[in-house]
């Protein structure tokens, strides 16, 4: 469906979806590293279209709780359609700033690629302090989108990545900024690495990454010219096609 530039943009759930199958790797990184067990309940801020919530159930068992929370009640529907098979999932709307949990509920907190989003990411973050257990965990996966590397043009891929942290991501380099914003919020910082995801098919990468769309959307805005960005992108599709993006992979702890 065309934005109100005309830009035609997908479906935002399958959208979701497809982004969350190309992180297979660092998404199972996180689920190690939450250490979920059986009787543990566990928030997933921003859960979308509830992708990752059955292997979090299937970890804290029937006897545990899986909080999964989205601000868009299209999301919330989609996830909700895990409900019939997993008595142990709730999802709630509900927007980061002031979850919908009480003081202490929960053992486990994740956000993924969500924080990127939000107004204030600060103030989240002291939100999921709040709502943590003394000792609980805190895992937060953030892409930094000043680092998106496409193979080719170097300046027309700066000027692409210029132009998405300042007009189309809110929090564009919350991936590097998330240890600091954590420690401000009274988290101990355990851990910090990077995983980095490579994709070889333009196709692919174009809808994931949204090379085209956000192309015509920095022509129109003025900040690329058309003529470059059209060269780019055809030179993209037409090339032996690389680019990289990184994500960030916080783990933090609420002091006892």
């Amino acid at each position: 469906m065309p934005n109100a530039l005309g830009v035609p943009s997908p479906d935002k759930v399958e959208y979701m979806a497809d982004a969350a199958s190309l992180g297979r790797d660092y998404k199972h990184q996180m689920l190690v590293s939450l250490d979920l067990k059986p009787g543990h309940t566990v928030l997933d801020v921003g859960c979308g279209p509830g992708t990752d919530l059955p292997v979090m159930a299937d970890a804290v068992t029937t006897s545990g709780r899986v909080i999964g929370i989205d601000v868009d009640p299209r999301m919330v529907a989609a996830a909700g359609s895990f409900l019939n098979f997993y008595p142990q999932v709730d999802v709630r709307q509900g927007d980061a700033h002031a979850l919908p949990v009480d003081d202490g509920t929960a053992d486990r907190a994740r956000m993924d690629r969500a924080l990127q989003h939000v107004e204030d990411p600060a103030q989240v973050l002291a939100e999921l302090h709040r709502a943590l257990k003394p000792g609980g965990l805190l895992r937060i996966a953030e892409p930094d989108w000043d680092a998106l590397l496409v193979d080719g043009d170097l300046e027309m891929n700066r000027r692409f990545n210029r132009f998405v942290c300042a007009d189309m991501v809110r929090n564009s380099t919350i991936g590097r900024e998330l240890p600091r914003l954590a420690r401000d919020a009274g988290f101990e910082v355990e851990n910090v690495t990077a995983a980095t995801t490579v994709l070889r098919d333009f196709a692919r990468a174009d809808y994931t990454l949204a090379l085209s769309r956000n192309t015509e959307r920095a022509i129109r805005a003025g900040a690329i010219e058309r003529a470059d960005g059209e060269r780019w992108l055809a030179e993209l599709r037409e090339g032996d096609f690389l680019a990289s993006v990184t994500i960030f992979l916080l783990a933090a702890r609420k002091p006892l």
